[in-house]
């Protein structure tokens, strides 16, 4: 029986530790929206961030990519939760690329700073038209030159 004893005991130990390991470590909002970002970037039939006015034009003056525009966190101690806003691609299926944006990112988030992901919220800003207006123009294109031969 001490020896049961002497093994809780050091399960006890060992979880205690475990939970003061990450006690000094403050993980910046910042930081978790670029992983986010990333993520985002990722996942295909997305056109682009949808970010402030403000954003844009940090983005212009630095000459960076933001990586984080589009994105809001509100982190806790264990928690975050995060809304995305972002632009798709004509033509894709926006329920599925919504719930792929929301896979990756919990999956990047969670992963890579410990914390648990309550929400991830996917707003659709817009859709992006001009590949297939630049496809149409191709198309209208070849039509004409081909009937100029003819």
């Amino acid at each position: 029986m001490s020896e049961e004893n002497k093994v809780n005991e050091e399960v006890v130990e060992l979880q205690e530790e475990i939970k003061t390991e990450q006690e000094g470590i403050q993980i910046s909002n910042d930081v978790i929206a670029v992983i986010a970002g990333v993520a985002v970037s990722e996942v295909s039939g997305v056109a682009g961030m949808a970010g402030g006015f403000a954003g844009g034009i940090t983005e212009v003056l630095s000459g960076k990519k933001n990586l984080a525009k589009g994105i809001k966190v509100e982190a806790t101690d264990t928690e975050a939760k995060i809304d995305v806003n972002i632009i798709v691609e004509y033509g894709t299926r926006i329920p599925d690329v919504a719930f792929e944006i929301q896979n990756r990112v919990k999956k990047a988030v969670e992963s890579m700073t410990g914390l648990k992901v309550e929400e991830v919220n996917v707003h659709v800003q817009g859709v992006n038209t001009q590949n297939s207006k630049n496809e149409e123009n191709e198309t209208n294109g070849e039509t004409e030159e081909n009937n100029q031969q003819s």
